[in-house]
């Protein structure tokens, strides 16, 4: 089943192969689908490269908010959007990975109606604790949680959300049984976890910042493979638990059967921006680890290996599509 998973995901993000002349691309506007609220964290992401592709392809690259439904609104406007290179989506994990498990009807394939383009940057998470909480790494979590059960919970966006099944996937692997407070504003959950109401939250790391800044909450863990280099003093979470690597990621890609040259100039343009040292700091700045956009077939791959990562997570911590 995961050859067939992949070997699907593959055949439906890589480039497709319909003529076209780049030479006269783009012609007018270019309108970048994003599911996030203007000025959010992933937005001023959005804005940044919309700035830079601006500026290299001679034409404006307008930004389209479409927030709600959990990417939902405007994964299905780009999915259906003509594919004439003029309407692209700044794509991420919950609108072409997680969305499909946790959904039981979509009104759109993530699989079939995309074609990959390039990636942006990944976004690790972190675990963090209410500073009056004894422990300062996971292993010390693990083992308190053990000593003192049902004592300890984490706010959470929601258990079918990244924080929510990280969470979920780290009670599993470690045996824990951390309770989950699903928060439907966050915002109030990391006020709850500052003033001891809930033990930990879990975060991006651009919301997380100014509350590890000052002192209000300590960081226990990151959820990439490695350390960032943000945080270098907080150890990764696969320090204890090997493998462990989820991080939530955008990433461009377009309607399906836009041309191949379109497809591949925008993905060259879209390396360029994130060589260039500028671009690489401000993202690192908000906690985006960026290293050039890959190919657009390194792109579809990666998308087709995370698809099956989270498939095996969503089973396996029991969520089912609603």
């Amino acid at each position: 089943m995961r050859i067939a998973i992949r070997s699907l995901a593959v055949a439906a993000l890589l480039v497709t192969t319909h003529p076209a002349d780049a030479q006269t691309w783009p012609a007018k506007p270019i309108r970048l689908i994003a599911a996030f609220a203007a000025g959010s964290a992933p937005d001023v992401v959005c804005r940044l490269m919309a700035e830079r592709l601006t500026r290299s392809l001679g034409q404006q690259v307008i930004v389209d908010n479409r927030p709600g439904a959990s990417s939902l609104i405007a994964a299905q406007a780009a999915a259906h959007a003509a594919p004439d290179g003029y309407t692209m989506f700044f794509a991420t994990t919950a609108a072409l990975v997680t969305n499909a498990f946790t959904f039981k009807k979509l009104p759109y394939d993530p699989l079939k109606d995309f074609t990959a383009v390039g990636l942006v940057g990944k976004n690790p998470f972190v675990i963090l604790a209410n500073p009056g909480l004894p422990v300062h790494n996971l292993p010390e979590l693990v083992a308190l949680d053990k000593a003192q059960p049902g004592s300890l919970s984490f706010a959470s966006d929601g258990p079918r959300n990244f924080s929510g099944m990280v969470g979920e996937w780290v009670n599993k692997l470690t045996g824990a049984k951390l309770m989950q407070v699903p928060y439907t504003v966050i915002p109030q959950g990391i006020q709850d976890t500052v003033a001891g109401r809930t033990q930990l939250v879990i975060l991006a790391y651009a919301a997380a910042r100014p509350f590890v800044a000052d002192g209000r909450l300590r960081p226990i863990a990151v959820t990439s493979a490695k350390r960032d280099t943000a945080l270098s003093t907080v150890p990764a979470v696969s320090e204890t638990l090997p493998g462990f690597d989820f991080q939530g990621w955008f990433g461009v890609v377009a309607p399906s059967a836009t041309p191949s040259d379109i497809v591949l100039r925008m993905n060259r343009e879209l390396d360029r921006a994130l060589q260039d040292r500028e671009v690489i700091q401000k993202l690192g700045d908000m906690g985006v680890q960026a290293s050039g956009a890959d190919s657009p077939e390194g792109f579809g791959r990666f998308i087709a290996e995370e698809y099956e990562r989270w498939h095996k997570v969503v089973r396996e911590i029991g969520i089912e599509p609603e």
